[in-house]
């Protein structure tokens, strides 16, 4: 039987600001013992998850922005079309968070995530576009982002396949494997292998304790160092 545990402590609606946007704050918390996974599920907006030892509960701040909408009308807009939600089924949790499509309106509504998790629980990340930023998540890492800059520090194995923007991971302690369209691609300090597969960008990679593979790299330099195992490299 499919089970589910939705928290939202509280919502608190901050003053619209000079420019017409509206923006909202809400807060939601699940408890973390027993998961294995984290799945986040995210459309427009930033994305920070940071990953802590001693967290006993995933917690979520989301800032709600709605640009050039009255407090009416984008009360309207988030109680027709918002899909915010932090839920639980067995071992996994999933946090949803974006605008149901079907809706047509002159301007723009995006939700920056703050999140805060135990930092073994396996991370996997659907991104629409916005900057992502990842740190302290020791478990297992995968992030499918559309556009935006990535980082990713202190991680355990980490899997990207992004379309576009820069990518940068460091201190990852098993493999990363990187799929990427465009952007540069920064890697420093990775205790497993490296494989990449570029269409276009530059590709910097720094201090692998084994293998450094680059597959289809379609335009830009590349340059590494410190690469304790084989080198192969498309031509």
């Amino acid at each position: 039987m499919r089970g589910f545990i939705v928290m939202a402590m509280f919502a608190v609606s901050l003053a619209q600001a000079e420019s017409g946007n509206y923006t909202e704050v809400r807060e939601l918390t699940l408890q973390s013992a027993g998961l294995t996974e984290f799945v986040i599920d995210a459309g427009a907006g930033s994305l920070v998850v940071t990953g802590a030892d001693d967290a006993a509960e995933i917690s979520v701040t989301a800032t709600i922005i709605i640009e050039d909408k009255n407090e009416k009308d984008a009360l309207k807009l988030i109680e027709k079309r918002l899909d915010l939600q932090l839920e639980r089924d067995g071992d996994r949790a999933e946090l949803k968070s974006g605008f149901n499509s079907g809706w047509h309106w002159d301007g723009n509504a995006t939700i920056d995530l703050d999140v805060r998790m135990p930092a073994g629980i396996a991370l996997n990340v659907d991104d629409g576009s916005g900057s992502t930023t990842i740190s302290g998540v020791m478990g297992d890492v995968f992030v499918d982002d559309g556009s935006g800059s990535i980082h990713i520090t202190n991680a355990g194995s980490v899997t990207v396949d992004d379309g576009s923007g820069s990518i940068k991971v460091s201190a990852a302690s098993g493999d990363v494997y990187i799929v990427d369209g465009s952007g540069t691609i920064e890697i420093q300090g990775v205790g497993g292998s490296v494989r990449i597969e570029d269409g276009s960008g530059h590709i910097r990679v720094d201090d692998v304790e084994k293998d450094l593979i680059i597959e289809d790299d379609g335009s830009g330099g590349v340059k590494f160092s410190n690469v304790r195992g084989n080198v192969e490299q498309d031509t």
